[in-house]
């Protein structure tokens, strides 16, 4: 996902990091930032938890997204 804005996306990620707790142990991400992409590599110890796993990470970030296109940039995460 490319976005314009640098805190945007920095933003986005915070977010994200906050609100994916869903089994540590099983599920491992890694989030980054680079040149206004969001960066996400993903591990799993089976198939079902990963695709549970990035399910729930773009459903929080399409809701994410959303929330700072309603409200802008000047929003506190």
């Amino acid at each position: 996902m490319k976005l314009c804005i640098y805190s945007a996306c920095k933003s986005l990620v915070k977010t994200v990091i906050y609100v994916m707790q869903l089994q540590p142990d099983k599920v491992k991400r890694q989030m980054s930032v680079s040149e206004g992409k969001l960066i996400v590599h993903f591990e799993a110890v089976e198939a079902r938890f990963l695709r549970a796993s990035y399910s729930s990470f773009l459903d929080i970030l399409t809701l994410a997204t959303k929330t700072l296109e309603e409200f802008g940039l000047g929003m506190k995460f």
